[in-house]
């Protein structure tokens, strides 16, 4: 009987040379391929990414399988006390193993260490198991809004969570 492999996953937040380049490299062939999404969305991506790194304000997690990067995750200073949820991520084989829930709850944990009250995120309708995430952690849908976006008519959702104090 073969057994199954123990899978090495690891959840970090200092960057390394190319973690940049591969959240918006995944970001941009995921999500055209599972969403038909244009090549619009890479830049939409990568220019707050980068104003992101370049200031610091907020963390960037990268999850790892045997040093490969299979998914992100990070929470950006959004004003004071509100933190915003940005460029969530998980590879298909990354998915269904817990690892994106352990991610958010990291994510989570951090906002409430740094005493936020709130936080928020934009995602689009088609994303059905990732808002599930969303509902189960507690985050509500606040806002719809339809346009044509990368390429194709989609459904923008924000969802807030406000934080329990402590």
């Amino acid at each position: 009987m073969i057994q199954p492999r123990e899978r090495n996953l690891n959840i970090r937040h200092e960057l390394q040379p190319g973690d940049l380049g591969m959240v918006i490299h995944l970001h941009g062939v995921l999500y055209a391929r599972e969403y038909g999404l244009d090549t619009t969305f890479e830049p939409y991506v990568a220019k707050p990414l980068a104003d992101f790194a370049m200031s610091g304000a907020g963390r960037l997690w990268i999850a790892e399988e045997d040093g490969r990067v299979i998914g992100s995750v990070a929470v950006v200073d959004a004003e004071e006390g509100v933190g915003q949820l940005r460029w969530f991520l998980l590879t298909p084989e990354a998915r269904g193993t817990g690892l994106g829930r352990r991610m958010l709850e990291t994510a989570l944990t951090y906002c409430r260490e740094r005493g936020m009250h709130s936080v928020f995120l934009w995602s689009f309708a088609q994303l059905d198991d990732a808002l599930r995430l969303y509902e189960r952690a507690g985050f509500r849908i606040t806002e719809r809004n339809t346009s044509r976006l990368w390429g194709a008519e989609r459904t923008e959702v924000r969802m807030d969570l406000e934080m329990a104090t402590r």
